[in-house]
């Protein structure tokens, strides 16, 4: 999977995507009690790597992680400046509630976040969507950064 570069510098004063749901989905970063909660739903809706990586994102300040929530029930996050500075991810929607404009508008969040504090550009780690990237911020693909900072990671423990 290969990185993503994104111009901070070009993103939108706006997102309408954010603005629309605001009115009935909360979009926040999560508070330090709830680490556990957020970790938990990321392992059970996308596996212990990227539990891992939202697991760092706490330990910065502020916390580097957005989710939305909507009847008390988390239906995304995003993540940055985690597995590395500058770099953006993991960040995921619930199945069920993709293609509802949560991905564009929790992406937002997080590289507004990330020009604010003072990046000119974002890097979108080990991209699987790179259409949606593409369309919704204009990122580009990285050439040669496949497979990037993943070369070699653990996947597993040898019994």
């Amino acid at each position: 999977m290969k990185d993503m570069l994104v111009k901070l510098y070009n993103l939108p004063k706006n997102c309408k995507e954010l603005e629309e749901l605001s009115k009935t989905i909360s979009f926040r970063r999560p508070l330090a009690a709830e680490k556990s909660i957020v970790n938990n739903w990321v392992k059970n809706e996308f596996g212990d790597g990227w539990e891992s990586e939202v697991d760092v994102s706490f330990s910065r300040k502020p916390i580097t992680t957005f989710i939305a929530i909507q009847n008390d029930q988390i239906l995304g996050f995003a993540t940055y400046d985690a597995a590395y500075l500058n770099f953006l991810g993991p960040m995921g929607v619930k199945k069920s509630n993709r293609k509802k404009g949560l991905g564009k508008a929790l992406l937002f969040l997080a590289l507004n976040s990330m020009k604010e504090m003072g990046y000119a550009y974002a890097i979108i780690g080990g991209v699987g969507p790179a259409e949606f990237y593409e369309k919704t911020f204009d990122a580009k693909i990285i050439d040669g950064s496949d497979p990037g900072i993943y070369k070699g990671i653990l996947s597993h423990v040898p019994v």
